[in-house]
């Protein structure tokens, strides 16, 4: 089963009917051919622990939203109940102590008073839901064991918002595809011999929003990597923003590495010591633990024989002919063997047989 995009569905259709507009009896035949072409298509999987990360990325993003939102209605109110207005930068603590501070002399100032309570409630609700969901996302990118929260500025939110949408880092080939998908490669916008690249507007936005966070943090510290590379580009005569883009590109192939690695790390674990998924040093391929020896104590040429037990009888050697015995006719029997000698009677022992 192929995962058809679609825009791909929609290019099938301009190109047969010269429109993009589709309805469900003739939405088929485009999507069927579409996937003809299995390079542009990906097979549909299960959902794994990368979903996990772009559900709580997503209620963290969301929760983002709503309390600026909120933060953004509580300052117009208390700006009319304060003279010369307050800071934009306002908290809720803060505001607590403005409407503790204020005494409505009417009806309109008491109802507005009333407006700002329910808005600082609502702000201290959502601090909280903010506060859960930080440490959900925390356990959760903890538990993928990914090593993208090692760069310096990508924290558990930008880890999470990047896996959870790229997902299957091998679908593409290079870095180069990877910084195309999420909008930090530069468009080139030359014009005979003055080459010049414009902003991307293309790719994923959560992701180049979630790069240009960790970019703004790394510029923000003077003793980072970033902050040095993105002075050498000032020095280089590139304008801020340029600058800035090029860092975005430097950071995204970082990330592209480190999710190749990532991806390494997961498959060589699956794999498993003995060449084959799920298995552990008892059933690998050479079957023997690394504490005890490959060979039997038989088999080796080093280890010594054991002796004899007690309880078995030792060996007894048969006794000796007189010939034997006495040495002066073991000599004889010696020099009737030699070349030129008559052979002459031969005294066997008891453990040779006489020749036939």
């Amino acid at each position: 089963m192929l995962d058809v995009q679609p825009k791909l569905g929609a290019r099938v259709r301009l190109l047969a009917a010269g429109d993009t507009n589709k309805n469900d009896p003739s939405d088929a035949r485009p999507v069927a051919v579409a996937a003809l072409r299995p390079a542009g298509c990906r097979e549909v999987m299960p959902d794994d622990h990368a979903a996990v990360l772009k559900v709580w990325s997503k209620r963290h993003r969301d929760l983002g939203r709503t309390r600026t939102q909120v933060a953004c209605r509580l300052h117009a109110v208390l700006c009319e109940l304060v003279p010369g207005g307050v800071s934009k930068a306002i908290r809720a603590a803060q505001a607590g102590q403005l409407l503790q501070s204020i005494t409505p002399p009417g009806a309109v100032e008491a109802a507005r008073c009333e407006l700002a309570a329910e808005f600082l409630g609502d702000l201290r609700r959502i601090d909280a839901q903010l506060r859960e969901t930080r440490k959900k996302l925390n356990v959760t990118v903890r538990a993928s064991g990914t090593t993208t929260t090692g760069l310096f500025g990508a924290g558990p939110f930008v880890a999470a918002t990047v896996i959870g949408d790229v997902r299957d880092v091998s679908r593409f080939p290079g870095r180069d595809h990877f910084a195309a998908c999420d909008g930090t490669a530069p468009i080139e916008v030359s014009s005979g011999r003055r080459k010049v690249c414009r902003l991307s507007r293309r790719g994923n936005r959560r992701v180049n929003h979630a790069i240009h966070m960790a970019a703004i943090t790394q510029i923000h510290y003077r003793h980072s990597e970033g902050r040095a590379y993105y002075d050498k580009k000032l020095a280089e005569g590139k304008t801020p923003k340029e600058a800035l883009r090029a860092l975005k590109r430097r950071i995204s192939d970082a990330i592209f590495a480190r999710l190749q690695a990532d991806a390494r790390q997961t498959a060589a674990r699956a794999k498993g010591p003995g060449g084959q998924q799920g298995n552990d040093s008892a059933a690998s391929a050479a079957g023997s633990h690394p504490q005890a020896p490959a060979l039997r104590p038989s088999h080796s040429r080093t280890c010594s024989h054991t002796t004899t037990p007690a309880s078995t009888p030792p060996r007894q050697d048969p006794p000796l002919s007189p010939a034997a015995a006495n040495p002066a006719r073991r000599r004889a029997a010696g020099q009737g063997g030699a070349p030129g000698a008559k052979r002459g009677r031969t005294t066997l022992t008891g453990g040779e047989r006489r020749p036939r």
